[in-house]
């Protein structure tokens, strides 16, 4: 899943030079914010000792990567 989303980042920033619209950077901005969140409560989990926790954030990053692609390009 990692690895499709950040081939999706890079597939968009190659595309040819055009204008951005407000709702194209916005959606960008969007989507960078949740795909760096997405990055820290994955080192979260990785680190978490505490089930309940680790639940929690198997939980948060479920949620994160269905807002992503509910983002799209």
């Amino acid at each position: 899943m990692e690895a499709q989303i950040e081939e999706s980042i890079s597939e968009s920033s190659h595309k040819e030079n055009r204008s951005v619209t407000a709702e194209e950077l916005q959606s960008r901005n969007k989507k960078t914010g949740l795909m760096l969140s997405r990055k820290r409560v994955l080192e979260q989990l990785e680190r978490s000792t505490d089930e309940r926790y680790s639940e929690l954030l198997r939980r948060t990053l479920a949620d994160l990567d269905s807002q992503i692609v509910a983002i799209g390009d």
